[in-house]
Protein backbone atom coordinates (compact mmCIF):
# COMPACT_ATOMS: atom_id res chain seq x y z
CA UNK A 1 0.00 0.00 0.00
CA UNK A 2 1.19 3.30 -0.86
CA UNK A 3 2.67 5.68 2.24
CA UNK A 4 -0.03 7.95 0.39
CA UNK A 5 -2.72 6.01 1.01
CA UNK A 6 -4.68 3.70 3.61
CA UNK A 7 -7.20 0.98 4.29
CA UNK A 8 -10.53 1.89 6.15
CA UNK A 9 -13.71 0.49 7.08
CA UNK A 10 -17.33 2.43 6.27
CA UNK A 11 -20.75 1.65 5.50
CA UNK A 12 -23.03 3.61 3.33
CA UNK A 13 -26.53 1.79 4.67
CA UNK A 14 -28.00 0.02 7.99
CA UNK A 15 -28.08 -3.41 8.04
CA UNK A 16 -25.86 -6.76 8.88
CA UNK A 17 -21.90 -6.93 8.94
CA UNK A 18 -22.21 -7.70 5.07
CA UNK A 19 -22.87 -3.53 5.07
CA UNK A 20 -19.08 -3.23 6.22
CA UNK A 21 -16.68 -2.05 3.18
CA UNK A 22 -12.89 -2.15 3.12
CA UNK A 23 -11.83 1.53 1.29
CA UNK A 24 -8.53 2.31 -0.32
CA UNK A 25 -8.58 6.20 0.80
CA UNK A 26 -5.98 9.19 0.70
CA UNK A 27 -4.01 9.55 3.72
CA UNK A 28 -5.24 12.20 5.87
CA UNK A 29 -4.25 15.03 7.96
CA UNK A 30 -4.22 15.44 11.11
CA UNK A 31 -6.21 18.90 12.06
CA UNK A 32 -5.99 20.82 14.74
CA UNK A 33 -6.21 19.33 18.39
CA UNK A 34 -5.90 15.71 16.51
CA UNK A 35 -3.09 13.39 15.99
CA UNK A 36 -2.97 10.46 13.49
CA UNK A 37 -2.00 6.74 14.72
CA UNK A 38 -0.72 3.79 12.23
CA UNK A 39 -3.16 1.52 13.93
CA UNK A 40 -1.64 -1.94 15.09
CA UNK A 41 -4.51 -3.67 16.59
CA UNK A 42 -8.41 -2.39 17.07
CA UNK A 43 -10.72 -3.20 19.89
CA UNK A 44 -14.00 -4.35 18.81
CA UNK A 45 -17.18 -3.57 21.42
CA UNK A 46 -21.02 -4.33 20.86
CA UNK A 47 -21.49 -0.85 20.48
CA UNK A 48 -20.18 -0.52 17.08
CA UNK A 49 -22.16 -3.65 16.34
CA UNK A 50 -25.37 -1.25 17.24
CA UNK A 51 -24.28 1.89 15.24
CA UNK A 52 -24.06 -0.09 12.41
CA UNK A 53 -27.92 -1.70 12.43
CA UNK A 54 -28.84 1.87 13.79
CA UNK A 55 -29.80 1.08 16.92
CA UNK A 56 -26.91 3.17 18.94
CA UNK A 57 -27.06 6.46 20.69
CA UNK A 58 -25.73 7.81 17.80
CA UNK A 59 -27.24 7.64 14.44
CA UNK A 60 -24.68 7.08 11.57
CA UNK A 61 -24.61 9.98 8.85
CA UNK A 62 -23.46 8.11 5.15
CA UNK A 63 -20.79 6.98 4.35
CA UNK A 64 -20.06 6.41 8.18
CA UNK A 65 -16.53 5.33 9.54
CA UNK A 66 -16.66 3.29 13.13
CA UNK A 67 -14.93 1.88 15.54
CA UNK A 68 -14.22 3.61 19.04
CA UNK A 69 -10.48 1.45 20.00
CA UNK A 70 -7.63 1.61 18.28
CA UNK A 71 -3.71 1.19 19.23
CA UNK A 72 -0.62 1.89 17.93
CA UNK A 73 1.96 4.40 17.42
CA UNK A 74 1.22 8.23 16.84
CA UNK A 75 2.94 9.12 13.21
CA UNK A 76 1.59 12.71 13.00
CA UNK A 77 0.55 15.63 15.55
CA UNK A 78 -2.40 18.41 14.31
CA UNK A 79 -1.66 21.99 15.43
CA UNK A 80 -2.39 22.76 19.18
CA UNK A 81 -1.69 19.19 20.66
CA UNK A 82 0.28 18.87 23.89
CA UNK A 83 1.68 16.04 25.65
CA UNK A 84 1.95 13.99 22.68
CA UNK A 85 4.65 13.61 20.21
CA UNK A 86 5.16 11.21 16.97
CA UNK A 87 6.63 8.10 17.79
CA UNK A 88 4.02 7.92 21.05
CA UNK A 89 2.82 3.98 21.57
CA UNK A 90 -1.05 5.05 22.68
CA UNK A 91 -4.43 3.81 22.25
CA UNK A 92 -7.94 5.22 21.77
CA UNK A 93 -10.63 6.42 24.58
CA UNK A 94 -14.06 6.33 23.40
CA UNK A 95 -14.50 10.36 23.58
CA UNK A 96 -15.98 11.14 20.09
CA UNK A 97 -17.89 10.10 17.74
CA UNK A 98 -17.35 6.78 15.70
CA UNK A 99 -19.33 8.18 12.48
CA UNK A 100 -16.16 11.11 12.33
CA UNK A 101 -13.29 9.32 13.75
CA UNK A 102 -13.88 5.81 13.78
CA UNK A 103 -10.91 3.86 13.79
CA UNK A 104 -11.44 0.99 11.91
CA UNK A 105 -8.45 2.52 9.84
CA UNK A 106 -4.90 1.68 8.92
CA UNK A 107 -4.72 5.06 9.73
CA UNK A 108 -6.99 6.60 12.75
CA UNK A 109 -7.29 10.37 13.32
CA UNK A 110 -9.06 11.36 16.54
CA UNK A 111 -8.54 13.99 18.79
CA UNK A 112 -5.67 14.42 20.91
CA UNK A 113 -7.91 14.45 23.96
CA UNK A 114 -9.34 10.79 23.35
CA UNK A 115 -5.67 9.40 23.29
CA UNK A 116 -3.75 7.89 26.60
CA UNK A 117 -0.26 5.85 26.48
CA UNK A 118 -0.59 2.48 27.63
CA UNK A 119 1.62 0.50 29.93
CA UNK A 120 4.42 -1.05 28.13
CA UNK A 121 4.12 -4.48 29.05
CA UNK A 122 0.94 -4.76 27.19
CA UNK A 123 0.75 -6.07 23.63
CA UNK A 124 -1.38 -3.78 20.93
CA UNK A 125 -4.14 -5.84 21.05
CA UNK A 126 -3.88 -5.67 25.07
CA UNK A 127 -3.73 -1.86 24.45
CA UNK A 128 -6.56 -1.86 22.24
CA UNK A 129 -8.58 -3.54 24.85
CA UNK A 130 -8.10 -1.13 28.07
CA UNK A 131 -10.84 1.99 27.56
CA UNK A 132 -14.33 1.02 26.97
CA UNK A 133 -14.06 -2.19 29.32
CA UNK A 134 -11.96 -0.25 32.26
CA UNK A 135 -13.71 2.82 32.11
CA UNK A 136 -17.16 1.53 31.67
CA UNK A 137 -16.75 -0.88 34.75
CA UNK A 138 -15.27 2.00 36.89
CA UNK A 139 -17.20 4.15 36.25
CA UNK A 140 -20.83 2.16 37.29
CA UNK A 141 -19.16 0.83 40.24
CA UNK A 142 -16.85 2.96 41.47
CA UNK A 143 -17.67 6.46 41.05
CA UNK A 144 -21.11 5.99 40.61
CA UNK A 145 -22.63 3.03 42.74
CA UNK A 146 -19.55 3.61 44.89
CA UNK A 147 -18.80 0.02 45.65
CA UNK A 148 -17.51 -0.90 49.66
CA UNK A 149 -15.95 -3.95 50.69
CA UNK A 150 -18.71 -6.88 51.41
CA UNK A 151 -21.25 -5.68 49.38
CA UNK A 152 -22.45 -8.25 46.89
CA UNK A 153 -22.36 -6.93 43.39
CA UNK A 154 -24.68 -8.57 40.22
CA UNK A 155 -23.13 -8.17 36.83
CA UNK A 156 -25.48 -9.53 33.84
CA UNK A 157 -23.77 -11.04 30.65
CA UNK A 158 -20.44 -11.13 32.46
CA UNK A 159 -18.64 -12.84 29.67
CA UNK A 160 -18.43 -9.69 27.28
CA UNK A 161 -14.97 -8.06 27.80
CA UNK A 162 -17.10 -5.08 29.99
CA UNK A 163 -18.67 -7.96 32.27
CA UNK A 164 -15.14 -9.39 33.06
CA UNK A 165 -13.66 -5.94 33.55
CA UNK A 166 -16.60 -5.32 36.32
CA UNK A 167 -15.62 -8.74 37.88
CA UNK A 168 -12.02 -7.48 38.27
CA UNK A 169 -12.82 -4.58 39.49
CA UNK A 170 -15.30 -5.92 42.04
CA UNK A 171 -12.64 -8.23 43.28
CA UNK A 172 -10.24 -5.32 44.03
CA UNK A 173 -12.94 -3.84 46.10
CA UNK A 174 -13.29 -6.95 48.18
CA UNK A 175 -17.02 -7.04 47.20
CA UNK A 176 -18.97 -10.61 46.66
CA UNK A 177 -19.46 -11.00 42.49
CA UNK A 178 -22.44 -12.37 41.55
CA UNK A 179 -22.36 -12.71 37.65
CA UNK A 180 -25.26 -14.33 34.83
CA UNK A 181 -24.67 -16.22 31.97
CA UNK A 182 -27.23 -17.87 29.40
CA UNK A 183 -25.94 -21.72 29.17
CA UNK A 184 -23.55 -23.45 30.91
CA UNK A 185 -20.81 -23.59 28.17
CA UNK A 186 -18.78 -20.04 30.48
CA UNK A 187 -19.60 -21.34 34.49
CA UNK A 188 -16.34 -22.34 34.32
CA UNK A 189 -14.38 -20.29 33.00
CA UNK A 190 -16.37 -17.01 34.44
CA UNK A 191 -15.92 -18.20 38.02
CA UNK A 192 -12.06 -18.52 37.04
CA UNK A 193 -12.30 -15.06 36.28
CA UNK A 194 -13.15 -14.58 39.34
CA UNK A 195 -16.96 -14.70 40.34
CA UNK A 196 -17.82 -15.95 43.58
CA UNK A 197 -21.10 -17.03 42.29
CA UNK A 198 -22.20 -18.00 38.78
CA UNK A 199 -25.99 -18.14 37.96
CA UNK A 200 -27.09 -20.07 34.38
CA UNK A 201 -30.56 -17.74 33.92
CA UNK A 202 -31.42 -20.76 31.15
CA UNK A 203 -31.95 -23.45 33.90
CA UNK A 204 -31.88 -21.25 37.13
CA UNK A 205 -34.18 -19.16 38.78
CA UNK A 206 -32.16 -15.79 39.14
CA UNK A 207 -34.25 -14.43 42.43
CA UNK A 208 -33.78 -17.25 44.54
CA UNK A 209 -30.12 -18.29 43.52
CA UNK A 210 -29.68 -14.21 44.90
CA UNK A 211 -32.12 -14.87 47.68
CA UNK A 212 -29.72 -18.11 48.77
CA UNK A 213 -26.48 -16.60 47.90
CA UNK A 214 -27.28 -13.41 50.07
CA UNK A 215 -29.54 -15.11 52.53
CA UNK A 216 -32.29 -13.36 51.92
CA UNK A 217 -30.66 -9.63 51.91
CA UNK A 218 -30.09 -8.76 48.13
CA UNK A 219 -27.78 -7.70 45.86
CA UNK A 220 -26.62 -3.62 46.45
CA UNK A 221 -25.42 -2.88 43.37
CA UNK A 222 -26.40 -4.12 40.12
CA UNK A 223 -24.57 -3.47 36.95
CA UNK A 224 -26.89 -4.61 33.73
CA UNK A 225 -26.44 -4.84 29.92
CA UNK A 226 -29.34 -6.76 28.99
CA UNK A 227 -32.10 -4.27 30.09
CA UNK A 228 -35.84 -6.04 28.92
CA UNK A 229 -38.14 -7.96 31.04
CA UNK A 230 -35.03 -8.76 33.25
CA UNK A 231 -35.20 -5.54 34.69
CA UNK A 232 -38.18 -6.60 36.85
CA UNK A 233 -36.01 -10.01 38.20
CA UNK A 234 -32.89 -7.96 39.30
CA UNK A 235 -35.14 -5.54 40.42
CA UNK A 236 -36.78 -8.20 42.76
CA UNK A 237 -33.25 -9.64 43.41
CA UNK A 238 -32.13 -6.15 44.88
CA UNK A 239 -31.62 -5.38 48.22
CA UNK A 240 -33.12 -2.28 50.02
CA UNK A 241 -31.70 0.62 48.90
CA UNK A 242 -29.75 -0.64 46.19
CA UNK A 243 -28.74 0.81 42.72
CA UNK A 244 -29.67 -0.96 39.64
CA UNK A 245 -27.21 0.85 36.85
CA UNK A 246 -28.21 -0.07 33.09
CA UNK A 247 -25.59 0.41 30.51
CA UNK A 248 -27.02 -1.65 27.30
CA UNK A 249 -30.32 -2.62 25.68
CA UNK A 250 -29.32 -6.89 25.04
CA UNK A 251 -32.68 -7.00 24.58
CA UNK A 252 -34.96 -5.16 22.13
CA UNK A 253 -37.79 -5.54 23.50
CA UNK A 254 -39.62 -3.19 26.09
CA UNK A 255 -38.00 -2.74 29.30
CA UNK A 256 -40.58 -2.03 32.19
CA UNK A 257 -40.16 0.34 34.61
CA UNK A 258 -40.48 -2.09 38.20
CA UNK A 259 -42.60 0.59 40.03
CA UNK A 260 -43.58 -1.94 42.88
CA UNK A 261 -40.22 -3.05 43.50
CA UNK A 262 -38.72 0.21 43.53
CA UNK A 263 -41.39 1.75 45.64
CA UNK A 264 -41.12 -0.96 48.62
CA UNK A 265 -37.17 -1.14 48.08
CA UNK A 266 -36.63 2.21 47.44
CA UNK A 267 -34.20 1.70 44.35
CA UNK A 268 -32.04 4.16 42.42
CA UNK A 269 -32.57 2.92 39.00
CA UNK A 270 -30.27 4.60 36.54
CA UNK A 271 -28.77 4.78 32.70
CA UNK A 272 -25.14 4.50 32.39
CA UNK A 273 -22.62 4.90 29.89
CA UNK A 274 -18.81 5.83 30.01
CA UNK A 275 -19.42 9.52 28.32
CA UNK A 276 -20.23 10.55 31.65
CA UNK A 277 -16.53 9.79 32.59
CA UNK A 278 -14.97 10.39 29.12
CA UNK A 279 -16.67 14.01 28.71
CA UNK A 280 -15.48 15.27 32.25
CA UNK A 281 -11.70 15.83 32.49
CA UNK A 282 -11.42 15.32 36.58
CA UNK A 283 -13.80 12.47 36.71
CA UNK A 284 -11.64 10.82 33.51
CA UNK A 285 -8.24 11.46 35.03
CA UNK A 286 -9.22 9.81 38.21
CA UNK A 287 -10.64 6.98 36.14
CA UNK A 288 -7.30 6.81 34.03
CA UNK A 289 -5.73 6.90 37.51
CA UNK A 290 -7.13 4.13 38.86
CA UNK A 291 -6.41 1.94 36.34
CA UNK A 292 -3.40 2.81 35.77
CA UNK A 293 -2.59 1.67 39.22
CA UNK A 294 -4.67 -1.96 38.60
CA UNK A 295 -2.36 -2.47 35.77
CA UNK A 296 0.79 -2.05 37.75
CA UNK A 297 -0.87 -3.97 40.99
CA UNK A 298 -2.21 -6.93 38.56
CA UNK A 299 -5.70 -6.41 39.91
CA UNK A 300 -6.27 -5.16 36.29
CA UNK A 301 -6.15 -7.94 33.12
CA UNK A 302 -7.46 -7.61 29.92
CA UNK A 303 -8.95 -10.79 28.81
CA UNK A 304 -8.88 -11.23 25.05
CA UNK A 305 -10.94 -13.88 23.34
CA UNK A 306 -10.39 -14.22 19.27
CA UNK A 307 -7.83 -12.01 17.15
CA UNK A 308 -9.24 -11.67 13.55
CA UNK A 309 -7.35 -10.03 10.64
CA UNK A 310 -8.19 -6.48 9.40
CA UNK A 311 -9.58 -7.47 6.50
CA UNK A 312 -12.14 -10.25 8.25
CA UNK A 313 -13.83 -7.43 9.65
CA UNK A 314 -17.35 -8.33 8.96
CA UNK A 315 -16.38 -11.82 10.43
CA UNK A 316 -15.51 -10.59 13.54
CA UNK A 317 -18.80 -8.40 13.81
CA UNK A 318 -20.88 -11.81 12.99
CA UNK A 319 -18.59 -13.72 15.88
CA UNK A 320 -19.77 -10.65 18.56
CA UNK A 321 -22.76 -10.82 17.82
CA UNK A 322 -22.91 -14.77 18.27
CA UNK A 323 -22.27 -13.93 21.80
CA UNK A 324 -19.71 -17.06 21.82
CA UNK A 325 -17.07 -14.49 23.39
CA UNK A 326 -15.37 -14.95 26.35
CA UNK A 327 -13.63 -11.12 26.86
CA UNK A 328 -12.58 -8.72 23.85
CA UNK A 329 -12.29 -9.67 19.65
CA UNK A 330 -9.86 -7.83 18.09
CA UNK A 331 -8.78 -7.17 14.70
CA UNK A 332 -4.37 -6.53 14.03
CA UNK A 333 -3.62 -4.79 11.00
Amino acid sequence: MSENMCRSVMFSRIGDASVLELITEPERKPSIGEVRIAVEAIGLNRAEVMFREGTYLEQPEFPARVGYEAAGVIEAVGEGVSGFEVGDRVSTIPAFSMGTHGVYSEKAIVPAHSVARYPENLSAKEGSSIWMQYLTAYGALIDIAKLEPGQVVLITAASSSVGLAAIQVARAVGATVIVTTRGTAKLEALRVAGADHVISTDSENLVERVTAITAGAGAQVIFDSIAGPIIEELATAAASGAMLIEYGALDDRQTPFPLYQALAKGLTIRGYTLFEITQDAKRLNKAKAYIYEGFETGALVPVLDRNFAFEDVADAHRYMESNQQLGKITLTL
